[in-house]
């Protein structure tokens, strides 16, 4: 062979072993997470509730190479979240009323490391490592990234929708990346510096997700005094007003209203008591919601029912009682009726 036609090899050679970096170009993308739902919390639960999100990185090698790979080194960050201003020992997230609920942010199942948004610091980000081939026209690799939740347990909640949202800097992605055109690439020590490595960049806002949870309304602990409108010699001449209470506890934020049915007795919408031995007697009363008894307490929702908000300590309501004066005779004997309390939240 002439010395002409050895010529182009050798050059071609040359350009491939003399090169160490790589004419090429690393990017790096994330999808998005579907939202981190920890479901329904109790009020004082006696456990932890756990949940989890994954989503993928995805890291892309493009330009000529030949038998070569390329390492990425990421940092994957998570901030504070909207609604909170920490994130060790425990981030936050509010309702409505910007009540808290305390969560946390984990790196692995084992929820002993916190996950944190910026390198260098405490607590510090996901390290994610990605190696991969790079053949001639380009390659790629993709790692599965799972976020680990947990809402601690004995909170004192109110009730309410909780969220917190992870957009913009809150979710952050910084990567260093070594190329080479042949063999194998380095692994960067770092994720945040250009020195020594290929190429670095930095991305925010590029796998939002949000974190929920839901304190369902609660009431308990009811209790409820009897309204006794005392004795009286034969008719009743004037209003005789009496009143009773009915106490219970709500979480706070809690939404309820009480309803008074009309008693077992009643003549149309009248309530009325009965005579204990003879069925025939009746003495007509009324229940109101307010001293000036004009408010007639009923069951009725949107009329006449009452409504409160609890407060997460015991509450007491006054019932207002009225029996009116008769417009005829009174059998003597013992008179009652029973009235059924029915409370919705």
């Amino acid at each position: 062979m002439s010395l002409r036609a050895w010529l182009p090899w050798l050059f071609l050679l040359a350009a491939l072993g003399g090169a160490g970096a790589a004419r090429a170009d690393t990017t790096c993308t994330t999808t998005t997470p579907v939202t981190l739902a920890f479901g329904n919390i109790t009020n004082a639960a006696g456990t932890p509730t756990t949940s989890t999100t994954t989503f993928k990185i995805s890291c892309s090698t493009a330009g000529l190479s030949l038998l070569a790979t390329a390492s990425v080194r990421a940092c994957v960050g998570l901030g504070t979240g909207s609604t909170g201003a920490t994130l060790s020992p425990l981030r936050q997230m509010t309702n409505a009323t910007s009540d808290p609920m305390s969560y946390q942010l984990y790196t692995s199942a084992a929820m002993s490391t916190i996950w944190g948004l910026t390198p260098g610091t405490s607590p510090a980000p996901l390290v994610v490592d990605l190696n991969y081939s790079v053949p001639l026209l380009g390659g790629s690799g993709e790692a599965t990234v799972v976020i680990y939740g947990r809402v601690p347990a004995s909170q004192t909640l109110s009730s309410g929708s909780y969220s917190s949202a992870f957009t913009l800097a809150n979710v952050r992605l910084e990567y260093a990346f070594n190329e080479v055109l042949l063999g194998t690439a380095s692994a960067p020590a770092l994720c945040t510096t250009s020195s020594g490595v290929s190429g670095h960049k930095t991305a925010t806002g590029g796998f939002p997700f949000t974190v929920t949870a839901n304190v369902l309304p609660q009431c308990s602990t009811y209790v409820t005094t009897d309204m006794d409108f005392g004795s009286n010699p034969g008719a009743i001449a004037a209003n005789i007003d009496r009143t009773s209470t009915i106490g219970l506890t709500c979480l706070n934020r809690t939404a309820y209203t009480i309803a008074l049915d009309n008693g077992l007795y009643p003549s149309g919408t009248v309530r009325r008591m009965r005579h204990a031995t003879d069925p025939t007697w009746f003495i007509p009363y009324e229940l109101y919601s307010d001293s000036n008894r004009s408010q007639r307490w009923g069951s009725t929702a949107n009329v006449d029912r009452v409504s409160g908000t609890g407060t997460g300590s015991a509450q007491q309501l006054t019932v207002y009682g009225r029996a009116p004066a008769s417009t005829g005779p009174v059998a003597a004997g013992s008179y009652s009726d029973q009235i059924k309390v029915t409370i919705t939240y």
